[in-house]
């Protein structure tokens, strides 16, 4: 519950912050700051060479000194980190001019600050996991989330009044709030973080031991390759604006608008995130049990009926809940409906998945994500020229159907769960009937319409309750 916290209180406060970035930030300023991100989500999963998770492997192998595989994955990252921070800052301005941001190539030193410090503290992190420091842990991580929301506070709401007496910050960042702003807070907070983990640092021993860094290198790449499929079917959407977008002069602002109403789709991926961080260990600590499969598919049930609350529940109250983000961003809230049922595909994909972890059939994995990925680009090229971020929205969810549908006929076939795919099907269609009559309802006042909205979504509640405990 510790370790989840932390992250889930990351994505609360990012969530939080959406009102501000839609309102001082243009469209086409979000839009770069979320082709950043894209670009750093995807470099992380390379420098850090899945050797996070390696330590959990031979940290706890008998005869291998823990100290020693710490100071291996360390030395490693450290240096691949360090050397990939060096060439950000020499070419920075040839990497800014090619991605046509003449003039910022501050930034990419930012990024590659990000990068290098993320990576070499994610070794440092999984240390602190390792020895069960789990309150120290979340100490460290609420701290760099507390100072990047201090510095995006100070940045956008203290720095354009005052910048007579903080002129030394204008080596840094423009006068007038841009994109900057948002990475070089991102940067700030990496810094801070990383002086948290000094005591750490001087009690870590830097001798490489060779032969250990070949057994683990041997078996953290695989993992490193097996992982970038699925962060880059994440993020390829927001990477191929660039190429495909219907207005290709205008691509950052449909990469912004799109990236806004993906954020009013959170509130489904924060639900999912807090469901996997406790269905985990409770799928393996019941894998023995007599009735684990059957325990199984019912907990797919009441998961897809909470999806489905939560869906209806930001779509019957959209009206609502679209004046978080600035007037410049409302136009692109059509795919928030899109974008929840991806995120629920994907929430009961994870249930459905379980069957490879608990048979331990790991390496299917990556085929799976692999056909997602494939499906994701396929849907990208063939209709973002004609269609924009809607092609980028039905993407992601035509990617999860595929992965979804694959992932359960290989579930069958390899550990039978008895899902009640009737009953799964039937909370759909209730769904859909809901979602349906609240579009075919006549124009009415806002206090009128919510009113009736909030019957509806009652009586999808008792219905799928009844459904699920028939």
């Amino acid at each position: 519950m510790i370790y989840g916290l932390s992250t889930i209180l990351a994505r609360i406060i990012n969530f939080l912050f959406v009102p501000i970035y839609t309102r001082l930030l243009s469209p086409e300023s979000y839009g770069v700051v979320t082709e950043f991100m894209a670009y750093i989500a995807v470099l992380q999963v390379v420098l850090v060479l899945g050797l996070e998770t390696g330590c959990f492997r031979f940290a706890n192998k008998e005869g291998v000194d823990p100290k020693k595989v710490y100071a291996n994955a360390f030395v490693t990252v450290f240096c691949i980190s360090a050397t990939f921070l060096a060439l950000m800052i020499a070419f920075a301005s040839p990497i800014s001019s090619a991605l046509g941001y003449e003039g910022y190539s501050s930034c990419i030193m930012y990024m590659g600050g990000i990068l290098a410090l993320d990576s070499v503290t994610a070794i440092l992190f999984a240390k602190l996991r390792q020895e069960n420091k789990a309150l120290k842990f979340a100490i460290f991580k609420t701290v760099k989330i507390i100072t990047e929301t201090a510095a995006n506070l100070v940045l956008f709401l203290w720095f354009p009044k005052h910048t007579d007496s903080a002129s030394w910050l204008l080596n840094f960042i423009p006068a007038t709030p841009d994109f900057s702003y948002v990475i070089f807070a991102i940067f700030i907070s990496c810094i801070v973080c990383g002086l948290l983990f000094i005591p750490e640092l001087l009690r870590l021993s830097f001798r490489l031991d060779g032969k250990l860094l070949k057994q683990m290198l041997a078996y953290s790449l695989p993992l490193m390759v097996a992982a970038l499929p699925g962060v880059v079917n994440d993020f390829l959407d927001r990477i191929l604006f660039r190429y495909f977008d219907t207005n290709a002069e205008a691509w950052r602002s449909s990469l912004g608008l799109y990236q806004a109403a993906v954020k009013l789709a959170v509130i489904m991926n924060l639900f999912i995130q807090m469901f996997r961080y406790a269905a985990e260990p409770f799928f393996f600590r019941r894998a023995r049990e007599k009735d684990s499969r059957a325990l199984y598919a019912s907990v797919q049930e009441y998961f897809t009926a909470f999806c489905g609350l939560v869906f209806l529940g930001v779509i019957l109250y959209i009206d609502i809940i679209a004046l978080i983000l600035g007037p410049q961003f409302r136009s692109a809230v059509g795919v928030v409906p899109v974008m929840l049922l991806s995120y629920m595909i994907l929430g009961m994909l994870f249930n459905v998945s379980m069957w490879y972890k608990l048979s331990g059939k790991t390496n299917m994995a990556i085929w799976i994500t692999l056909s997602g990925l494939v499906v994701t680009a396929l849907v990208i090229v063939l209709f973002m020229p004609k269609y924009s971020y809607w092609a980028a929205a039905y993407g992601h969810l035509a990617s999860y159907i595929v992965m979804f549908i694959i992932s359960s006929m290989l579930g069958a076939k390899h550990y039978p769960i008895p899902y009640r795919w009737g009953r799964l099907l039937a909370i759909f269609l209730l769904m859909g009937t809901v979602y349906g009559i609240s579009l075919l309802l006549p124009g009415m006042a806002l206090w009128l319409k919510l009113t009736v909205h909030t019957v509806l979504l009652a009586l999808y509640g008792g219905l799928a309750w009844r459904l699920i405990r028939r």
